[in-house]
């Protein structure tokens, strides 16, 4: 039987000092999973430190904690990489060092890439992975020294995806366990995200690994974000790059109109280069945006 697996690292080999553990994201079965013993995971390294991984069996979290005696406010990173691979470092474990040098907690969560060799239902399976962590750290708050009210997400590219779908969809009921807390995110930070799956505006590549080469329109709108926004989305941090080719602005502009239709609080940096891909930013001006956000937390009382 497979346990819920914490690890406390003092010294890693794989990862920053700065983490603190890691833990398996699911006890005993991983819900909408298909065994396949030949399917094993694919980790890119430079040198000794872990940058990327593909083919995800196992959800994980790496754990970044805040000290001090308050509660924290806590953010679960979605690293991007197209649903084909996991940018972990550069949009996962970068990300988490420097909010933990900020005061607040940060978990980067290695999610499952859809994949029809070992999962009944490639769609829904990464929202099971990012339900599932919010309702763990909403859990395990007393015991990590977490705000259960402050808890929010941050998403890159595809990884946008998936946190603009957690902001839509935390009610669907997507796996069978029963279920006490709730997932719905209290703030969601997109970062160049997919968040339409439209032909005109999406990125193709995350479609076709999401749903498959020919979806169904409903499928194609259920996972199309900007349509499913209500006035319970929670607050959003949007960022994109005017002269990102890959993932057209238009995405982030279609979900601030819906999110202005239905009275979300929201706020938008649109930057006149960057491309698409620039984690924390690379030159001015995209790399200012780590700092309006931090200000932006602070207006929304996130960060202490």
């Amino acid at each position: 039987m497979r346990k819920l697996l914490i690890l406390f690292l003092f010294f890693s080999v794989f990862h920053s000092k700065a983490q603190d553990f890691e833990m398996l994201l699911w006890e005993d079965t991983i819900p909408g999973s298909i065994e396949n013993n030949e399917y094993q995971e694919a980790q890119k390294f430079d040198g000794d430190h872990l940058i990327g991984v593909s083919k995800v069996k196992e959800p994980k979290l790496y754990a970044y904690m805040a000290k001090g005696d308050s509660l924290r406010s806590a953010v679960i990173i979605f690293p991007g990489g197209g649903y084909s691979h996991l940018a972990i470092d550069k949009e996962g474990f970068k990300l988490a060092e420097w909010l933990v040098s900020k005061g607040i907690s940060a978990f980067v969560l290695k999610y499952r890439l859809p994949d029809d060799h070992i999962m009944e239902n490639k769609s829904v399976v990464p929202l099971m992975d990012a339900q599932r962590a919010v309702r763990l750290l909403r859990g395990n708050a007393e015991k990590w020294n977490l705000d259960p009210d402050k808890i929010g997400i941050m998403g890159f590219s595809a990884g946008g995806h998936l946190a603009a779908s957690l902001s839509t969809h935390f009610n669907e009921k997507v796996y069978p366990e029963a279920i006490k807390e709730s997932a719905r995110p209290d703030f969601s930070i997109l970062v160049y995200p997919v968040v339409s799956l439209t032909n005109e505006i999406t990125h193709l590549g995350s479609r076709e690994r999401l749903l498959g080469k020919t979806p169904s329109e409903e499928l194609v709108e259920y996972f199309s974000n900007e349509t499913q926004v209500s006035e319970n989305t929670p607050p959003t941090f949007l960022v994109h790059a005017m002269d990102d080719h890959a993932v057209p602005v238009e995405n982030s502009l279609k979900y601030l109109k819906a999110l202005k239709e239905n009275k979300v609080p929201t706020e938008i940096h649109i930057f006149e280069n960057g491309g698409h891909g620039f984690g924390m930013g690379r030159q001015l001006t995209n790399n200012t945006w780590t700092t309006s956000l931090l200000n932006w937390l602070k207006l929304h009382h996130y960060k202490i």
